[in-house]
């Protein structure tokens, strides 16, 4: 399969670091969204929403959202909790993840880095509901060691991606010491390096 991602992004290093933790054979095709190139006519019969990660494989067909190819690269795997219910609490922090976490912090990290924006320029809502997201997590994780069930689960994958990096969006994880616990935990399980 082609992994078509940008590098830089929480979203598709998602799909690679899955693919890596499951020895799963791929070419990652490194995709400059910076410079439209998700909005080629080639890209967009990939996907029409034209946006990365987008996965296609070998007998032709594509699949787009981060959160469903991680759901459908990991089937079967040690990744998704074999108890019904700890899949579904697993796919509850998912939809979280893209709906209450994602567009708070990686947005601010995406004005920040990419746009040279200062962190006195973001949007405090933006950034109020970031640290919300981060709070709900710090509340979570300080009774539960992972996100569903006792073993590192798409859930954990999903949310490292971008928590990992919420300093650069200016956000202190000072006050979330359980977070920063957690970090370190599946950085270590999925043989990442850690960020400082």
């Amino acid at each position: 399969m082609k992994i078509y991602g940008d590098s830089n992004s929480g979203n598709c290093l998602k799909v690679k670091w899955v693919c890596d933790k499951l020895a799963l054979p791929y070419q990652w095709i490194e995709v400059d969204t910076s410079k439209g190139e998700t909005r080629t006519p080639q890209f967009l019969k990939m996907n029409g929403a034209g946006q990365v990660p987008t996965v296609a494989f070998d007998d032709g067909r594509t699949l787009a959202q981060s959160n469903a190819i991680i759901r459908y690269l990991a089937r079967d795997s040690v990744l998704i909790p074999r108890d019904p219910f700890a899949a579904a609490k697993m796919d509850e922090w998912l939809f979280w993840e893209q709906y209450s976490h994602e567009p708070y912090i990686a947005v601010c990290r995406f004005l920040i880095v990419y746009l040279g924006k200062d962190v006195a320029e973001l949007d405090p809502e933006k950034v109020k509901r970031g640290y919300a997201a981060l709070d709900r997590m710090e509340q979570h994780l300080s009774t539960s060691r992972l996100f569903a069930g006792n073993e590192v689960s798409l859930a954990d994958v999903s949310l490292l991606a971008y928590t990992r990096l919420a300093h650069e969006g200016g956000f202190d994880l000072g006050r979330h010491a359980s977070v920063r616990r957690w970090i370190g935990e599946v950085e270590a399980f999925l043989g990442l390096s850690p960020v400082r």
